[in-house]
């Protein structure tokens, strides 16, 4: 599978559920072939703002989406990473809030 086939299997899934891809499809296009280089070395999508453990029951949390991604568009309008937006967000133009780490950081490898 490929970017382009991600996001189209994606789109349709993630849409009816309320989640939008950002508009920037250079962002959006760049994150999903990370969610897929991911897969391929962990087995699993894990979030490609985060580092990854490479164990699935330690990064369930950031497997994309992400258990955070609810609660980030729900208050800035976008998740962590800025893949999956409000519809609303795709729709404003200009600077949009900085959509702070909500992981826990016992969960946060350095």
């Amino acid at each position: 599978m490929n970017s382009q086939q991600l996001y189209e299997q994606l789109k349709k899934i993630q849409e009816s559920k309320g989640y939008y891809f950002n508009k920037d499809m250079e962002i959006t296009m760049a994150l999903l072939e990370s969610l897929l280089e991911n897969k391929e070395r962990f087995g699993y999508m894990a979030c490609p703002c985060r580092l990854a453990n490479g164990e699935f029951e330690l990064d369930r949390d950031i497997v994309c989406p992400c258990t955070y991604r609810t609660p980030d568009v729900a208050e800035y309008g976008a998740c962590y990473c800025g893949l999956y937006v409000s519809e609303e967000w795709n729709e404003t133009e200009g600077e949009h809030e900085v959509v702070p780490e909500r992981r826990p950081p016992e969960k946060i490898l350095f």
